[in-house]
């Protein structure tokens, strides 16, 4: 029963309902500490994996404090799993009747970006509007503020924490987290919430909300008991194949695959039970690891990551070789592959596609050794990974089930627990034998392919040096070094421009998220007054363009009046560059004009990626298209590596290439007409609404046709049913029962034409694609079946019924189109 006070406009709370919500490492957990006077709730290296109530008594008030698992900054609300949302959800449920604020806890020792923004912005819209109202910003690490007050941090910070401050109505608190013993900070905070629960009363979390939540993990629940039991029970027969203490084998190899940040060389480290946490850097080729781990002769192949949602045909090809390359690596082959997935991340149909397509470079039949790893165990907490499997959805279950329900958790911060390691072993030996004992067979004529292509690419890598080297030298006596340089930077949205333009100044000045104008940069760089313009990328896809954004782009050359020394073309190493992505390079590259080329360098970004080999293999490897860009900039590539910044070697030579540049272009720089630039631009978008128009009035065209169509057709089974009908009426008695063919004719030509009128009807009144995609596929998109697929299916579907039929040709428009005769049903006739 709710107590008078709870209600607005009541003067003093006997019970105040408290739920800390934030980013990961933000204090959460330190805070609701502070608040109960009492180390209650785990905080520090260990993070709060599920929802915590803790109770206690402060200032003559109960109090209750949720804490939950925090969010991770770098995620968006689409890649945190289907668990985590839910649970999320009903934070709010775990202290009824309802919270009295939400404490959104902000570290003022960390920046609030605009990704920051948008992660809270996403988590509160799982609450609901009205959960703002209820929403107060405790800010942590309050000794970072020193003299400054936290309304000159607000101001100073940036425009996302003061739209979060405002959208929370002005609503904050301050926290110095050292000072525990410190009452009168959370006395403070409790008056405010008071004076906030007086106008507001407490959040009410929404029944329906609440009971279709609590549904699903109920669904969830019953069927990960069910997926444990059918594990254990294929355990229980695997198990039986070994006899007793000869497991696990004495030998076992063992390849991990996965994308990237999910902790595949995390598995190995835990395996091998070693406290080694890497350089951060990632994996950039195959590598194999040998060891001894509890009796068993082990070794464990590394391999690179790819991008979680791309596909394989989106993968470089470095990337794939080195997968490829991974089976070789442990002769005679492995007994197992491990694909790792992170528990703390979503898994979609777009990731499941992406496993599956890079599984397959290995062969079909590496599906039937394969385990998979749930990594970052701890987050899965006490509740169980066939939870999180049946709560993800189909995509995760799916993958589950494609490697018969083999699947194993690790904690990857618990190295010291040979527990999981010992026991994953275990599951991997029963699996081998399971399979009838032996290894995965590496394809001998792969290797031999790899190796062929290897030699053909060294060797025209070396051709490819040896004329960049021979066209340097030529221009070596020419070239003189330029006290000042001004390029612009130019590329598709991830291709790391943004981030070059830091490593180049040598500080962080334009912004690594989606940037929408240009913006310059100066600094003093290896002698050399620098001047650096960044403009923003564009995407592969055309229709994602606008004529804005195009004029924007352009607009950074006229940031520099005198012209620009270079423009630099930036092509990331870690993402496939195809036709499409030359394609769009180019479109936007040519609207300054065919002298543009003269002053261009590619630039290939994330030069960690190389991992070994020389730029010029990579070139050569990559893609046709990698090698026209680079040939159409005269051989003028430059690789940089954004991971070293205490390198100036590589800035040094990219200005030695720059000069050498203006030393071939006479000293000239780029400077494009502006007028001319938007009129190229002008021109192209007229086109594209050229093309617009044009499409639309070919689907009228052919939607026109179409119903042309239909309205013959529905003549045609017209004349036929008179036919029949007149048949049917001419039959003596004795005939009657052979004319029962006729009625089941007749009926179903009845239904065909209630069909017809009823698309007819629609395709008049609707914009109807699907004419396009039946009579002109180029101009269609593929419509999925879960969406009725392409209505002109019926009729294609009717006019194949209406051909096996046997009528006079009497019987048909001439019109139609179509030919048959009237050939009854032999049973009905034997009737």
């Amino acid at each position: 029963m709710e107590s008078p006070l709870e209600e607005p406009g009541s003067t003093t709370l006997t019970e105040v309902r408290l739920v800390l919500i934030g980013e990961r490492w933000s204090g959460k957990s330190f805070s609701g500490n502070t608040i109960l006077g009492k180390d209650a709730l785990e905080c520090g290296r260990a993070r709060t994996a599920h929802t915590e109530v803790r109770h206690a008594r402060a200032e003559g008030r109960r109090l209750v404090v949720v804490d939950g698992p925090g969010w991770s900054g770098s995620l968006s609300l689409a890649e945190i799993p289907e668990v985590d949302k839910q649970r999320f959800k009903l934070h709010a449920s775990a202290c009824p009747p309802g919270p009295h604020a939400f404490l959104l806890v902000v570290p003022l020792d960390t920046a609030f970006s605009a990704g920051s923004r948008r992660t809270v912005e996403e988590h509160m819209k799982l609450l609901g509007e009205a959960a703002w109202r209820h929403t107060l910003l405790l800010f942590t690490c309050g000794d970072f503020l020193r003299k400054r007050t936290i309304e000159q941090h607000i101001e100073g910070e940036g425009e996302s924490l003061r739209w979060l401050t405002e959208r929370c109505g002005n609503r904050f608190h301050v926290f110095h987290n050292k000072e525990k013993g410190n009452l009168r900070q959370v006395q403070g905070l409790l008056e405010k919430v008071e004076e906030m629960a007086q106008r507001c009363g407490f959040f009410r979390l929404d029944e329906a909300t609440l009971n279709a939540v609590k549904e699903k993990q109920r669904e969830a629940e019953e069927r990960a008991k069910e997926r444990k039991r059918r594990a254990e029970e294929q355990r229980r027969q695997r198990r039986e194949l070994f006899p007793e203490g000869t497991k696990p084998l004495p030998e076992l190899r063992l390849v991990v695959l996965g994308s990237r940040g999910v902790g595949k060389t995390s598995v190995g480290n835990t395996i091998f039970g070693s406290k080694e946490r890497g350089d951060g850097r990632r994996t950039s080729c195959s590598a194999a690891r040998r060891g001894l781990v509890g009796g068993t002769r082990l070794t464990v192949v590394d391999t690179p990551g790819w991008w979680k949602s791309f596909s394989a045909s989106d993968t470089p090809e470095a990337t794939k070789e080195q997968l490829r390359l991974s089976a070789f690596l442990c002769p005679p082959g492995p007994h197992a592959f491990l694909l790792a997935i992170d528990a703390d991340g979503s898994f979609g149909a777009e990731h499941l596609r992406a496993a599956e397509s890079h599984m397959e470079l290995l062969g079909g039949a590496a599906w039937r050794r394969t385990v998979v790893v749930f990594t970052r165990g701890d987050w899965v907490g006490g509740r169980g990974v066939e939870v999180h499997i049946e709560g993800e959805g189909e995509a995760l279950r799916s993958l589950v089930e494609r490697c018969e329900n083999r699947y194993h958790v690790i904690d990857n911060k618990n190295e010291d627990d040979g527990k999981q390691v010992a026991e994953l072993l275990e599951k991997i030996s029963e699996a081998v034998a399971a399979d009838g004992g032996g290894h995965f067979v590496p394809d001998q004529e792969e290797l031999l392919r790899i190796q062929e292509r290897r030699l053909r690419v060294e060797e025209a890598a070396e051709q490819r040096r040896s004329q960049v080297v021979a066209k340097r030298n030529a221009l070596r006596d020419a070239t003189s070094e330029l006290l000042e340089i001004t390029i612009v930077m130019l590329g598709q949205k991830t291709s790391g421009k943004s981030a070059t333009g830091n490593h180049l100044l040598s500080k962080e000045v334009f912004p690594t998220c989606e940037n929408k104008t240009c913006q310059v940069a100066e600094g003093s760089v290896a002698g050399r007054s620098l001047t650096v313009i960044d403009t923003p990328g564009w995407r592969n896809n055309p229709s994602a363009c606008t004529e804005a954004q195009d004029k924007e782009i352009v607009r950074g050359l006229s940031l520099s009046p005198q012209g620009v020394h270079a423009v630099l073309l930036a092509v990331a190493m870690d993402q496939k560059f195809g036709d499409d992505e030359q394609a769009a390079l180019e479109a936007h590259v040519g609207l300054l004009g065919a002298g543009v080329w003269r002053h261009a360098v590619v630039l290939l970004t994330h030069g960690d990626s190389l991992a070994g080999r020389s730029v010029e293999e990579h070139i050569e490897l990559e893609s046709g298209a990698l090698r026209r860009l680079v040939e159409r900039c005269e051989n003028r590539y430059h690789v940089v590596n954004n991971s070293k910044r205490a390198e100036p070697r590589q800035t040094a030579e990219l200005f030695q290439k720059i000069e050498e540049m203006v030393a071939a272009n006479g000293g000239q720089l780029f400077h494009p007409e502006v007028a001319e630039v938007h009129l190229r631009i002008e021109e192209k978008f007229a086109s594209t609404r050229l093309k617009e128009v044009m499409r639309r009035r070919l689907e009228a065209e052919f939607r026109q046709r179409e119903l042309e169509l239909m309205e013959g057709f529905k003549e045609t089974l017209l004349h036929l049913q008179g036919s029949v009908r007149s048949r049917s009426n001419s039959l003596s008695v004795v005939q009657k029962k052979v004319g029962k063919s006729e009625e089941r004719i007749n009926r179903t030509i009845c239904l065909e034409i209630e069909k017809l009128d009823k698309e007819m009807k629609r395709k008049s009144s609707v914009d109807v694609q699907s004419s396009m995609d039946f009579l002109l596929p180029e101009f269609s998109t593929a419509t999925p079946a879960s969406q009725g697929g392409n209505p002109s299916r019926r009729l294609v579907n009717v006019l194949g019924w209406l051909s096996k039929l046997q009528v006079g040709e009497e019987n048909f428009s001439q019109t139609s189109g179509y030919r048959s005769e009237l050939d009854p049903d032999p049973n009905d006739l034997n009737e």
